[in-house]
């Protein structure tokens, strides 16, 4: 199970997944990394056919200052995703004598960062229809992207929108953790990328240790406010 999400803040964004790869047709899981750099103000993760994602990971290596740079910077991402999911479907196989198919050469890949100095977080899905998410402010892709964007839905009343993106990375964090908790597909360790108008870091194994710090103190604090919810009610 693949779990790639892309939250919005006041000042930045932030993207994150799990690490966990899952081959149902092999019977096998294994860690790798989902998330990429896209330049120095963006990164990127996809979710689907393996091999898809390694030619777009290496289009983008390739090009990332062209699509940061482009003016439209969901359309320069698409003109080169699409082209690769063509390529895997004229030349898959969809039926081979004596065994069963476990996948397909379907992939999502999602976005986000900055271009020109403006948010964006982008995704284009299978059928190379591209969706534009900076404006919704959260956005999920991956067989776990359903129970992500419901925890998100479920935090929504934090108004990350309006929080410093330091806030949003703990969401993620919390989201990503509650998720391994209750999927065990989904696996880490945690991939995090913080990014704002100066730039792009990703969070290593310290920083990310140090957040889940924070994480716990807001959890004992919700757990206070619930204990004393009733407190003077008649």
């Amino acid at each position: 199970m693949t779990v790639v999400l892309a939250l919005r803040c006041a000042d930045g964004l932030v993207l994150g997944s799990d690490s966990q790869i899952t081959e149902s047709d092999r019977g096998m899981s294994y860690p790798a990394r989902k998330l990429h750099d896209l330049g120095s103000h963006a990164a990127w993760g996809g979710s689907g056919a393996r091999s898809v994602l390694h030619d777009v990971e290496e289009l983008f290596a390739a090009e990332a200052d062209e699509i940061v740079g482009a003016r439209d910077v969901a359309r320069a991402i698409q003109e080169r995703v699409v082209p690769v999911l063509r390529h895997h479907y004229e030349l898959f196989i969809p039926e081979i004598p004596g065994e069963e198919v476990g996948g397909t050469p379907s992939a999502y890949v999602m976005a986000a960062g900055y271009s020109h100095g403006k948010p964006f977080i982008v995704k284009v899905d299978p059928s190379g229809l591209v969706g534009r998410y900076e404006d919704v402010g959260f956005h999920a892709i991956g067989s776990g992207a359903p129970m992500a964007q419901q925890a998100g839905a479920l935090l929504g009343h934090f108004e990350m929108g309006e929080r410093d993106v330091d806030y949003g990375v703990l969401v993620v964090v919390r989201v990503l953790d509650a998720l391994a908790v209750s999927q065990p597909q989904v696996g880490g360790p945690l991939s995090i990328v913080r990014m704002t108008p100066d730039g792009a870091s990703r969070l290593d194994e310290e920083r990310i240790a140090t957040v889940r710090e924070h994480v716990e103190r807001w959890e004992a604090a919700d757990q206070r406010a619930l204990d004393g919810l009733f407190d003077g009610d008649p």
